[in-house]
């Protein structure tokens, strides 16, 4: 029988590899995986557990709850926002609007409720890891990524930065180790 889980935390394309390879291990057929959802064709208890079983030993959850899984879908669409630079000059609350169709209070009081943040301050820490990303591939000065990046100008990306980071953009550049932290550990 064809099942649609939501899955919390799937960030990324090798959350999707990892996933699809380890449920085809164990013989369960996969019909459909994206970010933050799987299609399977499941006939047992046995087959769900063991579904759940390999979700969960990769970090990842299945979502049960309507709120949260709104939730898990404004993460994944902001983190897709970053993925396709520069971002555009649009207001993330009416992209997100349109996006979910909904009324952003709606949206931010859901997501607020169920990730203990804020829409803008969970995307604060996202452009921030972006950042991050753009500072050690070396493509980009400063003034570059923060016009990527939609800051109206250096010192703002610079004080985001300062604030998330403790440390200035030139600070961590000059890292032999530059740390980034997990798109799915953000919060």
């Amino acid at each position: 029988m064809e099942k649609i889980f939501y899955i919390k935390n799937m960030v990324c394309d090798r959350c999707i590899k990892v996933l699809t390879n380890e449920l085809k291990d164990k013989r369960i057929e996969v019909l459909q995986v994206k970010l933050g959802e799987l299609r399977v064709n499941i006939d047992d208890e046995k087959e769900f557990y063991t579904l759940q079983e390999i979700v969960e030993s990769n970090g990842f959850s299945i979502i049960d709850d309507e709120n949260f899984k709104m939730a898990e879908q404004i993460k994944l669409f902001l983190i897709s926002l970053l993925n396709n630079l520069p971002l555009s000059n649009d207001k993330v609350s009416e992209i997100l609007a349109k996006e979910m169709n909904q009324e952003y209070s709606k949206i931010s009081k859901l997501f607020s409720y169920s990730e203990k943040i804020t829409i803008e301050k969970y995307f604060i820490k996202l452009k921030i890891e972006k950042a991050k990303e753009l500072i050690q591939n070396k493509e980009y000065n400063f003034t570059g990524i923060s016009q990527l990046l939609n800051y109206s100008n250096l010192t703002h990306l610079s004080n985001q930065f300062k604030t998330e980071t403790g440390m200035s953009l030139t600070e961590y550049k000059a890292l032999d180790n530059n740390f980034r932290n997990p798109l799915d550990r953000i919060i």
